[in-house]
């Protein structure tokens, strides 16, 4: 488990050993969630040509596509 302080400004540091297991860098989207008493931090991923193309070849529901493949689901 990595510790770190919310300073006065409400903000703090993502761990250095996180943001390179991760592979998040400046500018990377975090989405932000509450289950029970937990937080929920989780990168938004950018879409790539690869995912752009998969949402085309899927086919359907285009929007719900998108959504899926920026969190990594095609």
């Amino acid at each position: 488990m990595i510790s770190t302080k919310l300073s006065e400004a409400y903000s703090t540091v993502l761990p250095a050993e996180i943001r390179k297991a991760l592979k998040i860098a400046p500018g990377d989207i975090l989405e932000w969630g509450i289950e029970g008493d937990t937080i929920r931090v989780l990168p938004r991923r950018k879409a790539t040509l690869d995912s752009i193309t998969g949402i085309v070849e899927y086919g359907g529901d285009a929007v719900g596509d998108k959504k899926r493949a920026q969190s990594g689901e095609l």
